[in-house]
């Protein structure tokens, strides 16, 4: 999976980026404007798979992980580092919102940031349609194909829309109409968490940012969710662990770092969940849409594994953390499952694959 880390000039997104990824880009090095973009891993947290680890001691741990793209902050009306292939092909956006005083931008305005990057997107959008659709005016003129009249069509309506400056994440298609058009990688498409990025001296009403800020019609949105961070104060975070980290956290009235929301945002944004395979070789969080077939979850697994496919062994996490990790004791409770191919693999499943690829 992978996310699009987008932002007005001085949002903090790339601050954001180096607390996501662990990487050290220079917040400066943007201020050209030139069309950069640097890439990442994120690792999405999640207790479960500490305490599969704890239980199992595997040689290797390996939690879910999104990549990450920065793209370097945008400016009103300068769009054309969207285009960039890499922001495109994202899955999901995350909009690093400006919600501090800044002394040179004043004082923060993240209702109208909000609006004036959703614009940037939705021309963006336009100028790909228009152009397509000039193309594929000339090429019906010389000679008239079913296919090409069904995707003027439907680009038409898709025009219609985004002139009536409503991002076509919220328009709905039919698969086949959805499908017609995936390859154009709509942004205003895409599912996109807005996320505010708050001085330290409001983190005590951080829960209430939506009201504070007027959000509350952006939130209504399909597909978009509002979240925050401090990231001036997540980087003071970054650089303490354990006991220290939990002090600090709790002077603040945190549980957590305030970045592991976030990229939970994101997994919640896309629809994701997580199952885990578990053993003494590897402790692994995979995750999959809400909704995945059992076959096709173990398609991600290893696509011979999807191919072979049989049976999947299923427990719940409870269960096998009541028992200490014992895979008999869960056989003697009755807790272990056998699931076919079209079983709905739930969140915190662990499973394990039967199967067969043949000669």
């Amino acid at each position: 999976m992978k996310i699009g880390l987008i932002g007005l000039a001085k949002s903090g997104k790339t601050t954001l980026f180096n607390l996501l990824t662990g990487s050290s880009v220079a917040t400066a090095r943007y201020d050209s404007g030139r069309a950069e973009l640097h890439t990442g891993v994120a690792r999405v947290p999640d207790p479960r798979v500490d305490r599969l680890a704890a239980l199992f001691k595997p040689k290797k741990t390996t939690y879910a992980t999104f990549e990450v793209v920065d793209l370097a902050g945008i400016a009103k009306g300068e769009r054309a580092s969207l285009d960039t292939k890499e922001f495109r092909n994202a899955d999901a956006l995350l909009h690093v919102v400006r919600a501090f005083a800044d002394e040179a931008l004043g004082a923060p305005a993240p209702k109208r940031d909000i609006e004036d990057l959703e614009t940037e997107l939705l021309l963006a959008d336009l100028e790909v349609i228009e152009r397509r659709l000039e193309r594929l005016e000339a090429s019906i003129k010389k000679q008239r194909k079913e296919l090409e009249v069904r995707e003027q069509t439907i680009l038409v309506r898709l025009k219609t829309e985004l002139e009536s400056e409503r991002p076509l994440r919220a328009v709905a298609l039919t698969l086949d109409d959805a499908r017609a058009v995936r390859g154009f990688t709509f942004l205003s498409q895409k599912p996109i968490l807005h996320c505010l990025n708050l001085e330290e001296s409001a983190i005590g009403e951080a829960d209430r940012v939506v009201q504070r800020f007027g959000l509350a019609a952006v939130a209504e949105r399909p597909w978009t969710r509002i979240g925050w961070v401090s990231a001036v104060l997540e980087a003071e975070v970054a650089q303490l662990a354990g006991d220290e980290q939990r002090a600090f956290l709790a002077d603040l009235g945190l549980k957590e770092p305030a970045i592991h929301r976030v990229l939970s945002d994101c997994y919640a944004l896309l629809g994701l969940v997580s199952f885990f395979t578990v053993g003494e070789d590897e402790v692994r969080a995979w995750p999959i849409a809400q909704g995945t077939r059992a076959q096709d979850a173990a398609g991600s697994v290893h696509s011979d594994i999807g191919r072979g496919f049989i049976r999947a062994e299923v427990n719940s996490y409870d269960d096998l953390v009541a028992v200490e990790g014992s895979f008999p004791e869960l056989r003697t409770r009755g807790q272990l499952r056998l699931e076919g191919k079209d079983y709905l693999v739930r969140d915190g499943e662990i499973c394990h694959f039967r199967f067969n690829v043949g000669k």
